[in-house]
């Protein structure tokens, strides 16, 4: 009881420290630039519009209130909250990390943070599901919901990082021309959601997928190749993702 109260409390702290680097990021901002001034710096052909980056608001609205949620003592001994261990926390550290080393230009270095960043919230993400189409309650909406985005966003940032890191060493695609590559990298972003989206029967990772793939289409209008790769892709995932949306809800009609 006593090792759940201080994750449940660490969880609390370690996120108001995020949202804490997060406001000086932007506001100070650290090192002389906001994060989206460092990122106009390295253009890729897979970076989405702007305002898909409005994410983050939902995306730590729904973390604040997940935060609020598991401290109460009702919510900590539930699976979804008491499976998550310190890997929150830890995912918390990678957040704050990955922007400062971003902020003062070690840009190699923030693809290993980049990834232990998805890695730590793909184990959150895991613990908190089960192996059958969840439950919609109070534990679904402010649990899983949340990681679901959270993960599907960091999934998309990590393959731009990567990217980032391979145009700032001026890597030349094994020869591929740049739209050649980005297309490759996209069907192959395309498969992994959908088989992330279909094994966990999630849609909401799926939707936050979609989101980006149409601000990816926005962005590369001037390629149109990319822009209907993007599109087309969008409008599959989120079919699919209305299939899971359906299946769930005639599987609580059974229950």
């Amino acid at each position: 009881m006593q090792k759940s109260r201080l994750l449940a409390w660490g969880n609390a702290l370690a996120l108001a420290l995020v949202l804490l680097v997060n406001g000086l990021a932007e506001r100070l901002p650290i090192n002389g630039r906001t994060t989206g001034e460092i990122s106009a710096m390295y253009p890729t052909r897979i970076t989405p519009a702007s305002y898909a980056f409005m994410i983050w608001g939902l995306i730590y609205g729904l973390l604040i209130l997940f935060v609020i949620y598991q401290l109460l003592p009702a919510v900590r001994s539930k699976p979804e909250v008491r499976d998550i261990g310190g890997w929150f926390i830890v995912s918390c550290a990678m957040n704050i990390a990955w922007l400062l080393l971003w902020h003062y230009l070690y840009i190699d270095a923030t693809v290993f943070i980049m990834f232990a960043l998805l890695l730590s919230l793909f184990a959150v993400y895991t613990r908190t599901r089960s192996a059958r189409p969840p439950i919609r309650d109070a534990a679904f909406w402010l649990v899983s919901v949340p990681f679901s985005i959270y993960l599907g966003w960091i999934t998309v940032a990590s393959i731009v990082n990567v990217s980032v890191v391979l145009i700032n060493h001026q890597w030349n695609r094994w020869g591929l021309s740049e739209v050649a590559w980005t297309g490759i990298i996209l069907l192959a972003f395309i498969l992994l959601a959908w088989w992330i989206g279909h094994k966990f029967e999630d849609p909401f990772y799926l939707l936050t997928i979609v989101w980006t793939l149409i601000a990816i289409g926005v962005n590369q209008q001037s390629s149109p190749v990319l822009t209907t790769i993007s599109w087309l892709a969008g409008i599959f995932l989120g079919c699919f993702a209305l299939k899971l949306s359906i299946r769930a809800l005639r599987w609580q009609t059974v229950l």
